[in-house]
């Protein structure tokens, strides 16, 4: 039933006219199953051609990327944390 998120093949063969649509127009896709195992999911159109969200980098992250730190720069201040000096 498409109300829980999976169907069986053997309903979805029985009632595919009817889940196929009800699953078109959820937001969530509907799992198909074979004795227990999920084999494909249905789902609309929508959730196909959603783009993926694309990540916001803050200016002062951004600064700290573009900064290049050697290696003995971070071994001079961990020696400094420990008191190596």
């Amino acid at each position: 039933m498409i109300g829980k998120g999976t169907v069986t093949l053997k309903e979805l063969h029985a009632r595919t006219g009817e889940l196929v649509r009800a699953a078109g127009r959820s937001r969530i896709p509907v799992q198909v199953t074979d004795r227990g195992k999920v084999v494909a999911v249905i789902g609309g159109v929508d959730l196909k051609n959603s783009k993926p969200r694309r990540r916001k980098l803050l200016p002062e992250y951004a600064g700290l990327l573009q900064e290049k730190v050697s290696k003995s720069t971070v071994l001079a201040d961990l020696d400094a944390v420990r008191g190596d000096l």
